[in-house]
């Protein structure tokens, strides 16, 4: 089987406090290669550091979800810059700044906040030739903007549901585009279109564990050991073999994210 890698995954999360050792174990057991965990705040680097110390096959994301910036300060952009500096030399060195983007869901957002922290690390991911992994969610025009204003080596938009001709300007971008549980439910018509019809090749797998539990879960916790089904259902809407899609989608990863290859090819 080719080397199944989870782009997107909260594995530092207090919903694995008490079993954390076990759902690693059962997601290599799965033949999951490798787990990037992006961080959501400040607060949370060294948890996510920690992790990657303890399991092998995780590799660190570093960054400012929108959803957390009400608690950020403007110190926190420094404090990133440093921490992304400091982890560079060490034995798990950042991969990606993330998890960042904008997220105009949520009821009493501030935008004008939000887009701010976004083009800042942004600026900051450029500055470490760094790929992104972005949260966009009810806001991808806007988060297009930002990456029309501030170039970066590309990424990842991370449980992709816009349009078609709005995963168009993403891949125009250099960025890939993360699909992960939602594409199981019968109803989610417009991202099992979008899963189905997206080149090939701009298509990387993911969970969100323990968010976005594929539809067999009933809404219970996820885990990255949910990986293989969703791409069993990911080449079930492609007409696609299983191996065929899980090599294609883990060289697409590796490509966004270079840092992977010392997974992938520990002995390069």
């Amino acid at each position: 089987m080719p080397l199944l890698i989870d782009t997107h995954c909260h594995l530092d999360a207090s919903e694995f406090a008490d079993d954390r050792d076990a759902v690693v174990l059962a997601a290599s057991a799965a033949g999951v290669a490798a787990v990037v965990i992006p961080a959501v705040a400040t607060a949370s680097f060294a948890a996510v550091r920690d992790c990657c110390l303890r399991y092998p096959q995780c590799l660190p994301a570093y960054g400012m979800h929108p959803l957390f910036i009400d608690q950020a300060t403007e110190a926190d952009l420094p404090l990133l810059r440093e921490w992304l500096s400091a982890q560079a030399t060490t034995a798990t060195p950042p991969v990606a700044v993330g998890e960042i983007g904008l997220d105009f869901f949520v009821p009493g957002f501030d935008a004008t906040r939000q887009e701010h922290f976004l083009v800042e690390q942004l600026k900051i991911a450029r500055d470490f030739d760094l790929p992104v992994l972005l949260h966009v969610r009810r806001a991808v025009d806007q988060v297009l903007k930002c990456l029309r204003r501030v170039k970066v080596r590309g990424g990842i938009a991370h449980a992709f549901n816009g349009s078609r001709q709005q995963a168009d300007e993403f891949i125009t971008l250099g960025f890939k585009l993360g699909f992960g549980g939602a594409l199981t439910y019968a109803g989610s018509t417009r991202i099992r279109r979008l899963a189905a019809t997206l080149p090939l090749d701009c298509l990387v797998l993911e969970t969100d564990a323990p968010d976005i539990p594929p539809s067999w879960l009933a809404g219970g916790r996820n885990t990255p050991a949910e990986l293989p089904s969703i791409a069993k259902a990911l080449a079930g809407l492609r007409s696609l073999p299983l191996d065929g899609l899980v090599e294609a989608t883990a060289a697409n990863a590796i490509s966004i994210i270079p840092g992977l290859r010392r997974i992938a090819y520990p002995a390069v």
